[in-house]
C-alpha cells in the first residue's frame, strides 16, 4: 500500500507538470502577479502546459518508443542526459517565445527564466550526479510560494505554504522509500530548485 501511495505521488507530481503548478498558483492565487483577465489567464496557462510539459513528455515517450531509453523512470545519470537537453531546449525556447510574444508582467516571465535555469543546471548537473528531478521542480514551487507571500504580506496563502511543506516532505520520503534516489539526491535535488527559485523572487523581482 505504501509503495502504491509513492509509486502515485511521484507519477502525480512528476517534474513537468510543476511549471503548469507554478503559473496555476501566480495567475489564480496571487493577485499581484498579473493584471490580466481570466480568460487571458487561461490561455497563458494553457500555453505554458503546451510548451513546458505536452511537447517535452510526446519527445520523452517518442524516445522511449525509439529506444534511445530503456524506460520512463530514466535510473541512472547517462540515460538521463539526452532527454534532460532536450527539454532544457524546449524550456529556454519556451522563455523566448512566452517574451517576445505575449505582453507578461516581469514576474511571470522571471517565473520563466527561474523554471529554465533550474532545468540547465539541472542537466548539467546530471553529467556528474544524479541529483533528484522531482524535487528540484517540486521545492521551486514551494520556494516561490513561499517568496510571494512574504514579499507581498496581503495574501493570506499560509495555507498553501502549509500545504506545500507537507507535499514536498511526501514527495522526499516517496522517492527515497522506492530506493530512486539516496538521501543526498534528494537534497541537492531540494537546495537547488528551492535556492534559485526563492533567490530569484526575492532579489530580482
Amino acid at each position: 500500500m505504501i509503495r502504491k501511495i509513492a509509486l502515485i505521488s511521484s507519477f502525480a507530481l512528476q517534474p513537468l507538470i510543476v511549471p503548469s503548478l507554478i503559473f496555476l498558483f501566480l495567475l489564480f492565487y496571487a493577485p499581484q502577479a498579473t493584471s490580466m483577465g481570466s480568460w487571458e489567464k487561461g490561455y497563458v496557462l494553457l500555453m505554458v502546459f503546451l510548451t513546458t510539459f505536452t511537447i517535452p513528455v510526446l519527445s520523452i515517450f517518442t524516445l522511449k518508443l525509439t529506444k534511445n531509453i530503456s524506460s520512463l523512470q530514466m535510473k541512472n545519470k547517462e540515460e538521463r542526459l539526452f532527454p534532460f537537453s532536450i527539454v532544457s531546449l524546449y524550456y529556454v525556447m519556451s522563455t523566448y517565445f512566452f517574451q517576445i510574444k505575449f505582453n507578461l508582467e516581469p514576474l511571470l516571465i522571471q517565473t520563466l527564466v527561474s523554471i529554465t535555469i533550474c532545468v540547465i543546471l539541472l542537466t548539467g548537473i546530471t553529467f556528474f550526479w544524479k541529483i533528484s528531478a522531482h524535487m528540484v521542480a517540486i521545492s521551486g514551487l514551494l520556494a516561490i510560494i513561499i517568496a510571494v507571500v512574504t514579499q507581498f504580506p496581503g495574501n493570506d496563502l499560509l495555507y498553501l505554504i502549509m500545504g506545500g511543506i507537507l507535499i514536498t516532505g511526501g514527495l522526499a520520503s516517496s522517492r527515497l522509500y522506492l530506493d530512486a534516489h539516496t538521501p543526498l539526491e534528494v537534497l541537492g535535488g531540494i537546495l537547488l530548485g528551492f535556492g534559485v527559485c526563492f533567490f530569484s523572487f526575492r532579489y530580482f523581482t
